[in-house]
């Protein structure tokens, strides 16, 4: 499952109606905002934002300039791209610091959001930044809190204050406020306790703590998988304790979105951080745009780029297209890009993000990623020769790869006519592209 894939799959098939009308009628964009409105009402998103949502894209969709341009069907799903990111958050909200070092940043949240491994996270992608983070174990009601965020903070190296849970979570927060400034430490985070509800000696706790240390940002961890539930945590905590950012966790899991579709329009906070994964390192900063185009079909180019600079190596990039493009590229070749990729992060991930790809020319494209692992220990069986010319391996060489890979004859030979498909399919694709024409048919790649 990937994410946002229900309202997405809806919405790209409504927007593919209208795409290449060349004629566009008040009917028509009633009819696309009614299949809107259910596909975001089935996903979770609450009834008021929905209301006004499409309220809005109506009234910019049916006016004049727009259904009488010469591309009415483009410019009417330009308007829903434009407001499913006014609804999410016009610009992406920046961390931000306090000018007199220690920033501090309290985190809040329900039990089970993720809150604990959400600061180690933050303290993560602050490090990356070059602030010199130190985490405090506030909670000391759940059993084993403190100990979670002391194994979080050894796996990533970083600094764990705890004073044990005998003392008040008011005077822990501040003995580390000064333990911070003594060893120069400039950002404290500050892991709070959390209840399975929202109840009022919670409420308080939060409340002296923040009257405490003034932390400089309340960012309120949310799981995003709870849907409606979350957006009314959310409101709850901001009209009782004020919070300057949501942090939504589970983001991979929901495959609805409506948390993160509905709690900026309902709380005015913006959502500052998305959980994507287990990994400590899972938290990307929320860009709204990006988030809309992915939602729409339309790929998230940038955030691919970024996670490819992150994994790949440019100029072996460069050489391996051109190896492509004039089909000398090997299973070397082949077992390098699959490393690459997978240093990347899970493939429907990424698949999401290539724009033009929308969910039924996925269902074409056949990812399994333990079939990655039998494809490299296929190639990884081959010799040096066989890996450059396949053309030489024989019936007894193919006994050979398939007895030194753990794998069948007959997967070596589907892996070995898959290859030479794909060397195929790239070979027409570029002439595609030399005449202008574009299209991925039933391209399977060979895992």
């Amino acid at each position: 499952m990937s994410l946002f894939e229900g309202l997405s799959g809806k919405l790209q098939e409504t927007i593919q109606k209208m795409r290449g009308k060349a004629r566009v009628t008040e009917k028509d964009v009633k009819e696309m905002m009614r299949e809107i409105k259910l596909a975001l009402l089935e996903a979770d998103v609450n009834f008021k934002v929905v209301k006004d949502f499409i309220n809005k894209v109506s009234e910019r969709a049916v006016g004049q300039d727009v259904l009488e341009s010469l591309t009415p069907g483009q410019q009417v799903i330009k308007i829903v791209h434009e407001e499913l990111i006014e609804l999410m958050g016009k610009v992406p909200s920046k961390p931000t610091f306090s000018p007199k070092p220690p920033t501090v940043y309290m985190m809040v949240g329900l039990q089970g959001s993720g809150k604990t491994t959400t600061s180690g996270k933050i303290a993560n992608l602050m490090r990356k930044q070059g602030k010199n983070p130190l985490l405090v174990a506030c909670d000391i009601y759940r059993p084993a809190a403190i100990k979670q965020l002391q194994v979080v903070g050894n796996q990533l190296n970083i600094p764990v204050f705890s004073a044990g849970d005998k003392i008040s979570p008011v005077d822990i927060a501040k003995a580390a406020l000064e333990h911070a400034a003594k060893m120069q430490y400039d950002l404290v985070i500050i892991d709070t306790a959390g209840r399975l509800h929202i109840d009022e000696e919670l409420m308080d706790e939060l409340s002296f703590i923040k009257k405490a240390v003034h932390p400089h940002e309340i960012l309120l961890v949310v799981d995003s998988m709870t849907g409606q539930d979350a957006v009314n945590v959310a409101q709850s905590f901001n009209e009782k304790l004020g919070i300057d950012g949501i942090i939504l966790t589970k983001l991979d899991g929901d495959t609805r979105g409506g948390a993160a579709l509905s709690v900026k329009a309902v709380t005015g906070k913006p959502i500052k951080y998305v959980g994507m994964g287990e990994k400590l390192s899972d938290l990307e900063p929320f860009y709204p745009d990006r988030m809309a185009s992915r939602i729409l079909g339309m790929g998230d180019v940038l955030s691919l780029i970024e996670k490819a600079q992150e994994a790949l190596d440019e100029k072996k990039a460069l050489e391996m297209e051109k190896k492509l493009l004039s089909q000398q590229f090997t299973f070397d070749d082949f077992l390098e890009q699959m490393q690459q990729l997978k240093k990347m992060g899970p493939l429907n991930q990424l698949i999401g993000m290539i724009p033009g790809l929308n969910a039924k020319a996925l269902k074409n494209i056949d990812i399994d990623e333990k079939k990655m692992a039998h494809v490299e220990a296929i190639i990884k069986s081959m010799t040096k020769q066989e890996r450059i010319n396949p053309s030489i391996i024989n019936g007894s060489r193919r006994k050979r790869i398939a007895a030194g890979s753990g794998t069948s004859i007959q997967e070596v030979n589907k892996l070995l006519r898959d290859f030479e498909e794909m060397k195929k399919m790239v070979k027409m694709m570029s002439d595609m592209g030399k005449r202008g024409k574009k299209g991925f048919g039933k391209l399977r790649m060979p895992f």
